[in-house]
């Protein structure tokens, strides 16, 4: 499939947004592998995950805007002339949405329909791919859950990324901008943040296992996840940006079989020879918006566009511990 890739991207123009953040920075990395002319722009919000480091190396072969989404002007000269537009911006912790909702109704609604529109102004040809989240679906009715799974979000975050899901559909339907929603479940990798635990448990787990330090469970570590290596996420977001058949469609990524946060964190400890984990109660704030066990369906994405997870767990956390073992010092 990368030659294919390579065929239908090469001598293109695609803007990442969210370009030094985690996944955004990666995405970047493998477009210029590809032979793209890439762009990218990112607020560098505080606690967000932007990083000028997830570029080393590559910088001065990204045309880099430090720039706000909300901007109309930065918004219009960041996609003037883009075939593609790798939509990864945005503020992800849902401890922090619910502490602040207007702020992140700020950064996961109006800075996409800010965006919406410069591409309608822009670029009305463009390509555009959203990175949601499952936290859409809320706790779920059953497992694995699929695309057809009602969506209540247990906190405000979930519930603006559906907002933002529903304008890139709708600006399909009036203004016949085409766009493609993939649903990511909790990717890990290289380039994450790890300075704090509101973003998500993995990327904490990973920074207490290099350290050496204890991970805390919460409960009884026994809730079931499934996982993405961010290189995998990638690859999703490269088919789908490429096939027409995905103009329009919202897809899950997920990874099977599940795993337990009891397994993970016993993993991190093979791997890295010096953390150990213990059970903790729920507190408050994570209590309420808890879903439990919950692990995606990606038959969908499977069968259209060929997409399955590559790279195995072990092998993925081993990169990662490795990658930070060198570099933690640029992420805290």
């Amino acid at each position: 499939m990368s030659g294919a890739l390579g065929a239908r991207l090469a001598g293109r123009r695609a803007l990442v947004t969210g370009g030094l953040g985690f996944i955004g920075s990666r995405t970047v990395r493998r477009l210029l592998e590809l032979g793209v002319e890439v762009a990218a722009i990112d607020s560098l919000a505080p606690g967000c995950g932007g990083n000028p480091f997830n570029l080393e190396g590559v910088r001065e072969r990204v045309d880099l805007r430090i720039a706000d989404l909300r901007d109309p002007v930065a918004a219009d000269a960041a996609v003037d002339g883009c075939d593609f537009v790798f939509n990864l911006a945005g503020q992800v912790s849902h401890v922090d949405s619910m502490s602040d909702p207007m702020g992140d109704l700020e950064n996961n609604v109006r800075a996409h329909l800010s965006l919406l529109e410069a591409c309608r102004r822009k670029c009305p040809t463009t390509v555009v791919v959203l990175a949601s989240t499952r936290q859409i679906y809320g706790r779920p009715r059953y497992v694995p859950v699929d695309e057809a799974h009602p969506c209540e979000p247990t906190d405000v975050n979930g519930i603006h990324k559906l907002a933002a899901e529903q304008y890139h559909r709708l600006y399909l339907r009036a203004w016949g901008l085409r766009s493609t929603v993939l649903r990511l479940t909790n990717t890990y990798g290289p380039g994450q943040l790890v300075r704090h635990a509101r973003q998500g448990f993995i990327g904490w787990f990973l920074r207490r296992a290099v350290e050496g330090e204890c991970i805390d469970l919460m409960g009884d570590g026994e809730q079931l996840r499934d996982l993405n290596h961010v290189d995998d996420v990638v690859d999703a977001l490269l088919r789908a940006a490429t096939s027409p058949v995905a103009v329009g469609r919202v897809y899950n990524l997920g990874a099977s079989p599940p795993v337990s946060l009891r397994a993970i964190a016993e993993l991190l400890a093979e791997i890295t020879g010096r953390s150990s984990y213990r059970l903790v109660a729920f507190p408050p704030d994570r209590e309420r918006i808890d879903v439990g066990s919950v692990h995606l369906d990606y038959g969908a994405i499977r069968r259209d566009l060929g997409w399955e997870p590559r790279v195995s767990l072990r092998d993925g956390l081993a990169e990662t511990v490795r990658y930070y073992e060198r570099n933690l010092t640029h992420y805290l």
